[in-house]
């Protein structure tokens, strides 16, 4: 599906999305508690609908139940291939989970994910007792339990993703465990799954994030859970507050443990104008300014960055970006690639990317590499361009936030889909 988005004047109130990072965690959960879990605010991106379709493989009943989500918990797989979408976080989240059984199961995935890499699971997993293969250091994976616990070492450099995987399973494993980490990034990420688990009546040791002790033999409780808003997708539309209209974002807090709040940060140093309350957020456009930010500890924030810094008067200075090459796309490059096609002097150098900003993109047709993030950057682009942008493959969005355009829309955007599959 193509995406034509034309310049626009934007003012108004969108309603954040929900935050699927929170959703994967909170079905995790509920599968492993014995009873029924309600998850209010769900959400039902591609990557949410794939953990809940693996849940199910894995043993739970799941059902939409007048919006909210019933899973019925238990651990007892009922299929022999687990098939985690496009997700990273499934995979190296439900994989650990897979292997607290005795069940030979394939963990599988599609597009991008099958090329990814995940020898770290193989890695972290057979110090554990698990008996795991890789397909030449990718997908599928072939593991049989079990997860007998104890000490293991973990490369957490790359991604926190496998990390919270290990605390989800290892407390149901036979022994006591220590992970001793390498390196760790994104520690909101491990804040946030500590803090879901806590919800579930499971207790983590963290010990200052380079090592983590997780007792054996406890048992996770059903919860009524509720699905925050998601910074990651509200991050495009704060940007866009700050370049374009006053932007009011409801469902979100600044109080969040997820690592993409720090969007605000960025705005605010860029000049825009951010007004907090309860669970909502205000942007006002200011006079843009270059800045200079280290996006490590939390990489998806780069395309909605590099879209303020391409409109900020100056050069600006995104920082930490060389883990964007294991994303949906190598982000890095495909920024350069469609911002460069819109106008922008952009320089990928590998762990930091500078941008010289300017007033507004050229118009054109840009390219989402198959990827939601790329897809909702080019989006924010076309509303700030000198003539309409077609993005290819918009359809991508559907990874993290089905709606994204259906809310540029809210806000005034004109936007005109090609092709549409209804």
């Amino acid at each position: 599906m193509d995406v034509i988005i034309s310049p626009s004047i934007i003012n108004g109130d969108i309603n954040a999305p929900p935050s699927k990072s929170s959703m994967l965690r909170a079905v995790a959960a509920g599968l492993l508690a014995d009873g029924t879990t309600v998850i209010s605010n769900p959400s039902f991106c591609e990557d949410s609908v794939a953990a809940m379709r693996v849940a199910e493989c894995l043993g739970a009943g799941v059902k939409n139940d007048q919006g909210n989500v019933i899973i019925k918990g238990g651990l007892n797989p009922v299929c022999n291939e687990l098939d985690c979408g496009e997700s990273g976080l499934g995979v190296r989240m439900f994989t650990p989970i897979a292997a607290l059984g005795n069940s030979k199961l394939k963990i599988t995935g599609r597009g991008s994910l099958l090329s990814r890499p995940m020898d770290m699971i193989s890695d972290s997993l057979i110090q554990l007792g698990v008996d795991i293969s890789l397909n030449k250091g990718s997908l599928p994976i072939a593991v049989k339990g079990s997860l007998r616990g104890g000490l293991a070492y973990i490369d957490g450099s790359v991604s926190s993703q496998l990390i919270t995987g290990l605390l989800m399973a290892l407390p149901l494993a036979d022994n006591d465990s220590r992970l001793i980490i390498n390196s760790i990034t994104s520690r909101s990420y491990i804040d946030l799954t500590i803090d879901i688990l806590n919800n579930f009546g499971i207790e983590i040791i963290n010990r200052s994030y380079s090592e983590f002790f997780i007792p054996s033999g406890q048992l996770y409780r059903p919860a009524t859970f509720h699905v925050e808003g998601d910074w990651s997708g509200a991050a495009f539309f704060v940007v866009l507050g700050a370049v374009a209209g006053r932007v009011n974002i409801h469902g979100i807090s600044t109080a969040s443990m997820q690592p993409d709040r720090r969007i605000i940060e960025v705005v605010k140093m860029a000049g825009a104008t951010v007004n907090e309350s309860d669970r909502e957020i205000t942007i006002i456009p200011g006079e843009l300014k270059s800045f200079d930010f280290d996006i490590g500890e939390s990489p998806d924030l780069a395309p909605p960055v590099a879209i303020l810094a391409a409109l900020c008067n100056g050069k600006s200075i995104i920082r930490g970006t060389s883990r964007l090459k294991v994303k949906e796309s190598d982000r890095g490059e495909a920024l350069t690639k469609e911002l460069s096609a819109l106008g922008v002097k952009i320089i990928n150098n590998n762990d930091h990317i500078i941008i010289e900003g300017s007033a507004s993109f050229k118009g054109g047709i840009v390219s989402s590499h198959g990827d939601h993030r790329i897809a909702m950057a080019m989006g924010i682009a076309g509303l700030m361009a000198d003539d309409t942008i077609t993005i290819k493959d918009g359809e991508a969005v559907n990874k993290s936030f089905p709606g994204f355009f259906d809310e540029l829309t809210r806000l005034g955007a004109h936007v005109e889909f090609v092709n549409k599959i209804v």
